[in-house]
């Protein structure tokens, strides 16, 4: 386990020399593999030997002391180094955990993971001690530090002071800066950013950044001012181009931009020979997109596409390692390394039957292993939310003459509201909706109208946001009061209501945000979701997308925020939010 910067102390470090003595019999042996060699990519025959959580032979000979060993005939599989995920967003409905086992069953034993919710909901002694509990699971959860909250924030400066972010940088489990969504102000001469990034650099750590549709000459600047890595090329040229400028290039595929197949084409097209400054991610995608797994679908749509085999895995392993400084721990089948190890029965065939993670296992013949929660989540009064506060009809007061206009997930414009929306109902002839927002603690209220989402539905609720505040959208004020109380029994959640009846919840009993059961209970619960928000006029791929985005002002062109309704490009509050 991680901790003071060391993985194992000195005395367990003896014993793992024992091992090779004869001293010690090793835990686990892994007889007659055939192994992927990430550093030389050659498929080898090996004997593998497993002492707890670190693997400390890898060859030809037998242990002689076997006596208390488990011993596996690998003969006909082929061992593979356990997949890490390098971009997790891991609270889209899930919890960081949920997703952890669920991605690990799938041989995703890895997953380096924003930090901002904790920022959110945590203090620093409080996240600083969830990031421990998270090192003592099988699966290997490292972080990034965040330089901003991708909002407009009441207090953003308190939350992201120098003092906070520099101690995120230094958290032995955090392993980059980023990912830089406020990079506009660095480019406009933000030195507090740019002082940010040169203690990242300074301790080591790379920088990750946001710089969708960004020129030559912006990617340029951006890489002068110490960015390392970038994951939002949208074509195979832009991928390129960022790897001829120096960049370490993620290649996403997630719910909201499945683009992997598509880059992966056009990086083949245009010669590319070579893929070892290449990763790929998964980007926080939504739960239902993660049924099949996590990295493993990548790998196999790599394979698909041509990319070579061994490439294919070390894009998902090593390359990933190698850019985060874990390569003597991590991204390998080599002695010393953790042993998170794939057992597949084909090379081409990344889906794995069983899974060693820090040498425990979490499938064996394609059997689960002890996969349940061992995070405990009340300790950091991650709870069911309570309210000491109401919403009453007199905060469905809308008179903002500018509307929200969705184009897509991702583009809301600017509209003028011409309906009527002094009325408790907005007639189903009309595309708007009502649109509030409304501070968890019940301090500020935001309303204004939205286009796009639904064109009939009564209410939709929700404590899942960017920031964890209530959003509420809907054509009808009782039908949004209805949903308001319901979200208070639940303690959070997601909650639908037509015509006076609750359609649709789903309880969200960690801190509002998240879901504390299972991966596939929540995966039925979404698509639940998405057919009825489709019945009723979402025209979209990912509504909770378009919930999480409604607030996220690193996108265009105008946002709902604590502070009120925004002009994104120009960085100007518009209408602010009323005091309640």
């Amino acid at each position: 386990m991680l901790q003071n910067g060391y993985y194992w102390r000195n005395r367990e470090l003896r014993e793992h020399v024992a091992v090779l003595d004869g001293k010690v019999a090793p835990t686990i042996l892994l007889k007659n593999g055939t192994y992927l060699n990430t550093y030389t990519k050659q498929w080898l025959r090996a004997n593998i030997w497993i002492f707890n959580d670190r693997i400390v032979y890898v060859g030809d000979k037998l242990p002689e002391n076997n006596i208390t060993t488990e011993v596996i005939d690998c003969e006909g599989l082929f061992l593979v180094p356990g997949y890490m995920e390098p971009h997790a967003h891991p609270y889209q409905l899930y919890n960081p955990e949920s997703l952890a086992f669920h991605a690990a069953k799938y041989g995703t034993t890895t997953l380096i993971n924003d930090n901002l919710m904790w920022n959110f909901l945590l203090d620093k002694k409080k996240a600083f001690s969830i990031l421990e509990e998270f090192n003592r699971l099988p699966i290997s959860m490292y972080w990034w530090a965040r330089f901003d909250s991708q909002t407009a924030l009441q207090d953003e400066k308190e939350l992201f002071s120098t003092e906070n972010v520099l101690s995120w940088l230094e958290h032995e489990s955090v392993l980059q800066g980023g990912e830089l969504t406020s990079w506009p102000s660095l480019l406009a001469g933000d030195d507090r950013l740019l002082y940010w990034i040169q203690e990242a650099k300074r301790l080591g750590k790379p920088m990750e950044g946001h710089l969708p549709g960004a020129s030559e000459k912006t990617l340029t600047k951006m890489k002068l001012l110490g960015i390392s890595a970038e994951h939002e090329a949208m074509t195979g040229q832009e991928a390129i181009k960022r790897l001829q400028l120096g960049y370490q290039v993620g290649l996403r595929y997630s719910s909201i931009r499945p683009d992997l197949p598509k880059l992966i084409d056009e990086i083949l097209a245009e010669n590319l020979q070579t893929f070892d400054n290449i990763t790929m991610t998964t980007d926080g995608a939504t739960p239902s997109f993660y049924e099949n797994g996590v990295m493993n679908v990548c790998i196999e749509i790599a394979i698909e596409k041509g990319i070579p085999v061994a490439d294919a895995y070390c894009m998902a392993s090593i390359n990933v390692a190698k850019h985060y400084g874990l390569h003597e721990e991590l991204g390998s089948i080599a002695p010393g390394r953790i042993a998170n190890i794939n057992f597949i029965k084909g090379k081409s065939n990344p889906h794995p039957i069983s899974v060693l993670a820090k040498g425990e296992w979490i499938l064996k013949d394609n059997e689960e292993q002890n996969t349940t929660s061992r995070i405990n989540w009340g300790k950091y009064e991650i709870e069911p939310l309570t309210f000491d506060w109401d919403l009453t009809m007199e905060d469905l007061q809308f008179s903002v003459p500018i509307g929200l206009k969705m184009v897509n997930e991702v583009i809301i414009n600017p509209y003028p509201i011409e309906t009527d929306v002094t009325l408790d109902v907005i007639s189903d002839k009309y595309d708007d909706a009502f649109l509030l927002l409304v501070d968890r603690k019940g301090k500020w209220r935001v309303n204004t109208a939205i286009r796009g989402f639904t064109n009939q539905l009564g209410a939709l609720a929700s404590s899942f946001s960017t920031t964890g505040d209530l959003v509420f959208i809907g054509k009808s004020k009782p039908d949004m009061l209805i949903a308001w109380e319901r979200i208070k029994e639940l303690g959070g959640g997601i909650v639908l209501v037509h015509q006076g009846e609750i359609i649709f919840e789903l309880p969200l009993r960690l801190a509002g945000s998240m879901f504390a059961g299972e991966m596939k209970e929540l995966m039925e619960k979404e698509k639940q979701l998405k057919s009825l928000l489709k019945e009723f006029g979402y025209r979209f791929t990912d509504p909770i997308y378009s919930i999480l985005f409604l607030s996220s002002t690193h996108l265009p062109y105008i946002r709902i925020t604590q502070q009120g309704i925004m002009d994104v490009k120009k960085r100007e509050v518009l209408f602010p939010a009323n005091m309640r």
